[in-house]
């Protein structure tokens, strides 16, 4: 035995192991077609439509604002429907990031030669651009999952999540990294870039990075801008001149709407995070080694995969509005997969790990997060064995 995986296989074992998962893989890419086509256009209209919805229930509901004197104008009714919009909004996001663009992205979508619905030209409703998140996401992560030194998501740089990583004085405060990154899950995908961590740790100067930076800066600049000041400019500007006739200000309106979608940004942000977080972060998940992953072979980097990943349960809206995350055994291992067939491979794959004595991850909602919470407490103190490092 060769391998250095936490597992008692074989290499041989482990070569089978991966032409048997490659078989499920070239089997169901095999059978897409109009099932699969149907599936993804009718989630971009639904999700299109709840967008849509959204911003016109927000806008309707300032008809109900008290200064309109009418019957059903009060607060209490302008805040009712400017909640509904709101979250209607909100659902839409999670929808477009989660179920449609993340799976766009990984190219899922591309043998359909839909020119809409492209890897190389979808841009998501999200602060960091779509190229250069395919790279840190993409060639990165799913290349190097859960190995130390190599992912950039073990900890996003910020926090311990194995006590593979040293101990040092800056993770006392990684449970109020864990909230603001929750909170602020947009922008620290937006700022997830090695070339930054590069600028901070002295390997590159400013000028060096200064090109991506501007990348980003333009992107995050076209989504303030959209959120922002365009759609609740759009709603001040027919204020104004109503202003001259009823007793509610322009900038009242204007601000209704920005606080509309920042809620609604800030309720797809934690939802994202929760998902993410508890897909490669609970109890029981591995890390690794670079040295492990030497001269690595196609079914080593599936054990790894299956190893380093954790599945959620849930119903078929659940699983909808996670992006399939809910299967991140099944993404993982399958990342070029169509996330609709997720839910009938993942009984597949859990069978053929249980056959090769591989633990399968999964668990509810409530355990995940919450073991990855306590993990991530409990791992903001030195272990009694662990080095401890100056920060």
């Amino acid at each position: 035995m060769t391998h250095a995986l936490p597992v008692n296989l074989s290499d041989a074992a482990i070569d089978e192991f991966g032409r048997e998962l490659d078989a499920i893989r070239d089997e169901v890419f095999d059978s897409r077609g109009a099932r699969d086509r149907a599936y993804i256009l009718g989630l971009i209209r639904t999700q299109r439509g709840l967008a849509l919805g959204g911003r016109l229930v927000i806008y309707a509901s300032l008809f109900l604002l008290p200064a309109w004197g009418h019957a059903l104008a009060s607060w209490g009714a302008c805040l009712a429907a400017l909640g509904a919009g709101t979250l209607m909004l909100a659902l839409a996001k999670i929808l477009e990031n989660m179920e449609i663009a993340h799976n766009v992205l990984h190219a899922q979508w591309d043998w359909m030669k839909d020119p809409q619905i492209q890897s190389s030209t979808w841009e998501w409703d999200t602060m960091s651009p779509s190229d250069r998140w395919m790279h840190s996401h993409n060639v990165v992560h799913h290349t190097w999952t859960n190995v130390l030194h190599k992912d950039l998501d073990v900890g996003y740089g910020i926090m311990r999540v194995t006590p593979l990583q040293k101990w040092k004085a800056k993770f006392l405060f990684q449970p109020v990294y864990f909230v603001l990154l929750m909170l602020f899950f947009e922008e620290g995908v937006a700022l997830h870039e090695e070339a930054l961590l590069d600028h901070l740790r002295g390997k590159k100067s400013l000028r060096e990075i200064l090109p991506l930076l501007k990348h980003i800066g333009r992107k995050v600049w076209r989504q303030v801008l959209k959120d922002y000041v365009m759609w609740p400019g759009a709603a001040a500007l027919v204020a104004i001149p109503l202003s001259l006739y009823l007793p509610a200000s322009p900038w009242l309106v204007f601000g209704l709407v920005a606080g509309a979608n920042a809620v609604a940004n800030l309720v797809r942000n934690i939802w994202s995070f929760i998902i993410i977080f508890c897909g490669h972060f609970p109890e029981g998940v591995y890390n690794f080694t670079p040295e492990q992953v030497e001269n690595e072979t196609r079914g080593g980097w599936y054990v790894r995969q299956l190893l380093g990943s954790c599945n959620i349960g849930g119903g078929k809206l659940f699983h909808i509005l996670s992006g399939n995350l809910s299967h991140q055994i099944e993404h993982h291992l399958f990342p070029d997969m169509c996330s609709n067939r997720y839910p009938e491979v993942a009984p597949r794959v859990r069978a053929l790990a249980a056959r090769y004595g591989l633990p399968y991850n999964t668990g509810s909602l409530t355990r995940q997060f919450g073991t990855t919470w306590l993990k991530n407490l409990r791992l903001a103190f030195p272990d009694s064995a662990a080095t401890v490092v100056p920060a």
